[in-house]
């Protein structure tokens, strides 16, 4: 189910990820701060999972404390839970099934079993497909392990619904193109520009304040302005750069009505308010320089682009540029929605999904969902405990039976009978159905791998050795010691 949190500023958020819910959530008690770390974790690490984290994380530490209970020492469960997480590690790997990056198919299942618990769920089919297709245009042959997702840019649009949502082989700037004396809003065969400077007159570098007694003073003031923007605007066109696009500036304004007026008669295009944090996106994807001074300003520091236009879109406008020239590696995402609650959440879901494409690209397994790994591993790690001597065997049995906890929640989710479907679970494992899974969408036991209901083995693996490794930590702690 999906959460509504209201913050103290009246913002309202609806999710379904587990590290927003506890990002947002004011923790005073240190342990469980501890927890709202470990999601954190989880998240930075895969990138989906982060409420099974906290759920396996909650399980052990419930069955430490009836272990603690029955009198068995700390640092015994610690050692046995770490013991009992590498062999969960390995039976999780020997499950798994390999998967090439050429098989599309595969990672389009991953991607749409990640979306299946979120609010935005029915337009998996589109965009599981997307995010699939925008990793796979930022992998670098060079580094076919890594993928860095600050190549890909999300861009939010008020308007329309999800399913106008579109991937853009190309730059989106989420506002208008400033036509405030008549300049072009379309340039066919575009040398593009992103300035780092001001096209506006030049300040003093101290305060002050000069005093003009006549009019000829003053004219001759203006006249140098307009010769100072004028002089500015021949070296810019002098390049044949016909679009540019200006850096927010702190200090004055970038630029002034003056200059957009020059620049319009020049019929080049400006956007101005560029973010500084955009500024390295785009020059990687337009394949140029940004320029710091005027002076440093020549046709090779240039990007070129087949179209830049401005678009209507909903209430608002954009600004496209498509059909770049040696592209950087980069894609840009553009999500609609029909309020603002829908787009944000419709983000986070894409962002879990373009996680796991990353999972399977830097890990490329895959394993069941639907509750089938957690149910085998309980089994195995169960067997395994009954070899085991001493209290180990114990602690090991403890932990097997915390993992029931992810297919008993997910059947109370699915609004199933959870101790039926989990007996039911235990019993098609122990017949050797290692794939057997709660299909959420039947109501029933099935084969989850037919059903396509998958994800990367790095999402599991992870959450098991991150919720361990923090029960472990909390484990080890005897006492709280406030210092005033």
């Amino acid at each position: 189910m999906d959460k509504m949190i209201s913050t103290a500023s009246g913002e309202v958020i609806i999710t379904n990820d587990g590290a927003t819910i506890l990002n947002k959530m004011e923790v005073l008690q240190p342990a469980a701060k501890m927890l709202v770390e470990l999601s954190k974790s989880q998240d930075s690490a895969a990138g989906d999972g982060t409420t099974t984290v906290v759920v396996i994380a909650g399980a052990l530490l419930k069955q430490c404390l009836s272990l603690l209970s029955a009198g068995i020492h700390p640092t015994v469960i610690s050692d046995s839970l770490h013991k009992a997480a590498i062999k969960a590690v390995d039976v999780l790997t020997a499950m798994a099934v390999p998967v090439e990056l050429s098989d599309r198919e595969s990672l389009i299942k991953s991607a749409s079993t990640s979306l299946n618990s979120k609010v935005v769920s029915q337009y998996s089919t589109l965009l599981a497909p997307l995010a699939v297709d925008a990793v796979l245009s930022v992998v670098d042959p060079a580094k076919p392990d890594l993928v860095d997702l600050r190549d890909i840019k999300i861009v939010k649009k008020l308007g329309g619904t999800v399913d106008d949502t579109e991937l853009v082989k190309g730059l989106v700037f989420d506002k208008k193109v400033s036509h405030a004396a008549g300049g072009p809003t379309r340039v066919e065969n575009a040398k593009i520009a992103v300035i780092q400077f001001q096209i506006s007159p030049p300040k003093t570098d101290i305060e002050q304040s000069i005093v003009v007694s006549d009019y000829t003073q003053m004219d001759r003031i203006l006249k140098e302005e307009r010769n100072y923007i004028l002089g500015m605007i021949k070296k810019i066109k002098a390049t044949g750069c016909n679009v540019l696009l200006i850096q927010k500036s702190i200090l004055r304004d970038a630029v002034t009505d003056l200059s957009l007026h020059y620049l319009a008669k020049a019929k080049i295009l400006v956007v101005k308010d560029v973010e500084r944090e955009d500024i390295e996106f785009i020059t990687q994807t337009l394949n140029c320089l940004p320029i710091a001074n005027i002076e440093h300003f020549r046709a090779e520091k240039l990007g070129y682009a087949d179209l830049v236009e401005e678009s209507s879109l909903g209430d608002g406008k954009i600004v496209k540029i498509t059909g770049i020239k040696d592209m950087g590696r980069t894609t840009t995402v553009l999500v609609r929605g029909s309020n603002q609650l829908v787009i944000d959440e419709a983000e986070r879901s894409l962002h879990d999904a373009l996680c796991v494409v990353r999972c399977l690209v830097s890990k490329r397994f895959l394993i069941a969902g639907g509750g089938a790994p957690e149910i085998e591993l309980s089994r195995q790690l169960g067997a395994w405990a009954k070899v085991l001597h001493g209290m180990e065997g114990y602690c090991v049995r403890s932990f097997a039976e915390a993992l029931e906890v992810i297919p008993y929640t997910l059947a109370e989710n699915a609004g199933l009978n959870p101790i039926a479907i989990v007996t039911e679970l235990r019993n098609r494992h122990a017949q050797g159905e290692i794939n057997a899974g709660i299909n959420v969408r039947k109501g029933q036991i099935t084969n989850i791998l037919e059903e396509n209901v998958v994800q990367p083995l790095l999402v599991s693996t992870s959450a098991i050795t991150l919720a361990t490794e923090c029960v472990r930590m909390i484990l080890k702690i005897d006492d709280i010691v406030t210092v005033r």
